[in-house]
Formats: structure tokens, C-alpha cells, sequence
């Protein structure tokens, strides 16, 4: 089992920056690849960005490519998503998840655990 806690979220004006955090507990948290997904109200969840266990490899959707960064130290259990150049069309609840097994890494199913969620709302 591995539970997962964002923080982070909050109001930000556009072309401000926020950084989330991620905190893994429960199984080894080196071993398990992490996401970032969103959902605006009215919409499906999405993904955001991934990386892969070793943190070698990382995964962006389109829409923030060049604009956020995600990394992890696996010494303090945590992922975090640097969100930088914010839009209103940014504005939604971030949700952390955890795969033990990847895939494309772009697909909820691959996604075995996730946390609760964290607010991001980007005012024009």
C-alpha cells in the first residue's frame, strides 16, 4: 500500500509560479514511478506529467510542456511539480498518483494509488 499527500495548491494570478509536493508513504517509494493529473470542474481528469522510478525519465502533456518541471527525491518520499507561467486554464485539483508498473504513463489505469487532491486556482 502507499499513501500519498499533496500540498501546495492555492490562488495564484496569472504568470505566477506554485510548486507542489507530494509525500509517499508505505511502500518503497524508489521502486514506484509517480504522476501529476488534473481536473477542472466539468471536465475528466488529465495528465499533467510523469517520472519513472529512477527520476531519468519524465513525461509531459502538451499543454505545460516547457512550463512545469516535475522531479523527486526519493530520500524524502516526495514528488514535486514546479508550475511556472500559470494560466487560468491551469485551474483545477491536482491529484498525485503512484504505478508500480508504468506503461505509457499518460493513462489513470497504470495508476495504482492516489492521493486526495490539491486546488490550484490561476486568476486573469
Amino acid at each position: 500500500q502507499v499513501q500519498l499527500a499533496e500540498s501546495g495548491g492555492g490562488l495564484v494570478q496569472a504568470g505566477g509560479s506554485l510548486r507542489l509536493s507530494c509525500a509517499a508513504s508505505g511502500r518503497t517509494f524508489s521502486s514506484i514511478g509517480m504522476g501529476w493529473f488534473r481536473q477542472a470542474p466539468g471536465t475528466e481528469r488529465e495528465f499533467v506529467s510523469a517520472i519513472v522510478w529512477s527520476g531519468g525519465s519524465t513525461y509531459y502533456a502538451d499543454s505545460v510542456k516547457g512550463r512545469f518541471t516535475i522531479s523527486r527525491d526519493n530520500a524524502k518520499n516526495t514528488v514535486y511539480l514546479r508550475m511556472n507561467s500559470l494560466k487560468p486554464e491551469d485551474t483545477a485539483v491536482y491529484y498525485c498518483a503512484a504505478t508500480k508498473y508504468g506503461g505509457t504513463w499518460r493513462r489513470e489505469y497504470e495508476y495504482d494509488y492516489w492521493g486526495q487532491g490539491t486546488q490550484v486556482t490561476v486568476s486573469s
